[in-house]
């Protein structure tokens, strides 16, 4: 695993992800990419009928046959494939695993199903699927940079050392992870094809062995792998190790916090605002004057009039019992 370790660790996430469907609008185009040694498992949709004679699943570039699997019949597999190829009907559809991936089985795979009508066998084409064997060590393309961190609304440039020339047979430019679709494919006759999700958004151009490709207005769903893909002639598809895309929106993520900070905000006001409701409330209730008028002292005064008027009447007169 050390050639992980070079990797950066929002690289590291995406490697981590599952393979989908491509969700660029081309229904009949799907893109798989795995690593040497793993496997690599293709879905074929039969339409169950009566009239069906089997299914094939052919290397269109070698311009032969993986699999063919006739209807209630044991499957026929190419001899030096039969070792590591297994098929299994789930359903409607034919699930065809071929393990222990090597780079020789990166190609493009066409599921084509054979149906009788009258008495007139007639085939009938169905999904493509792009497979890119992805060597550890290093992908037989150079391509750079392995990894961008762009702002949303900037541009990346990704540049593919391509083995041959460019005019041999055609180059794509592949999501691998996220949402697996073709990007980009320009063929020998430097005709290309852009999905619609990057329509207006990609320019390329073509130096010696070099292809220069730059995709515009990055958003963060167009966070992936990106990996570059030469058609050679008689030959499997040769693959770099990709570059890593990961789209930063921070104006977002700002905008997000900011809102949640006058959320808290408003919930402390709130909460203040109860305090203050509920304690006038309790006040109202209580008799507050009692608490806060200033009490008058105890005092126990003493009439000392009547003594001494007492005093005064019960005195003896000395002076009238001389007489």
């Amino acid at each position: 695993m050390l050639w992980m370790s070079s990797l950066p660790t929002a690289s590291l996430f995406l490697l981590l992800l599952p393979c989908f469907p491509a969700q660029d609008g081309t229904v009949n185009r799907t893109v798989i990419s795995v690593w040497e040694g793993d496997s690599i498992s293709i879905t074929c949709s039969m339409n169950g009928s009566e009239n069906q004679v089997g299914m094939y699943l052919t290397d269109i570039r070698r311009t032969r046959h993986v699999i063919y699997v006739p209807y209630q019949k044991p499957p026929s597999i190419l001899p030096a494939l039969a070792n590591r190829t297994q098929c299994s009907k789930e359903g409607q559809d034919l699930r065809i695993t071929l393990h222990s991936a090597e780079a020789s089985d990166s190609n493009i795979y066409l599921c084509s199903e054979i149906v009788k009508i009258n008495t007139h066998h007639k085939k009938l084409n169905g999904k493509t699927t792009i497979v890119v064997v992805k060597a550890k060590t290093g992908g037989a393309l150079k391509q750079s940079p392995l990894y961008a961190s762009p702002e949303r609304g900037q541009s990346i440039s990704i540049t593919c050392e391509l083995k041959s020339s460019p005019e041999d047979e055609g180059i794509y430019l592949l999501r691998t992870h996220v949402q697996p679709a073709e990007v980009l494919y320009v063929s020998d006759l430097n005709v290309s094809r852009v999905p619609p999700a990057f329509a207006n958004r990609l320019e390329y151009s073509k130096e010696g062995k070099s292809i220069v490709i730059t995709l515009h207005n990055l958003q963060q769903n167009d966070s992936d792998n990106y990996v570059c893909v030469e058609k050679v002639k008689d030959s499997a598809l040769h693959s770099a190790s990709g570059t890593m895309v990961l789209v930063k929106g921070e104006q977002e993520y700002s905008q997000a916090c900011n809102k949640s900070s006058w959320d808290v905000y408003a919930l402390i006001v709130v909460v203040a605002l109860l305090f203050c409701a509920l304690v006038c409330c309790t006040l109202y209730r209580v008799d507050v004057k009692k608490y806060f008028q200033k009490q008058k002292p105890n005092i126990v005064y003493e009439d000392m009039s009547y003594n001494s008027r007492r005093n005064t009447l019960v005195r003896t007169n000395t002076y009238s019992k001389a007489s």
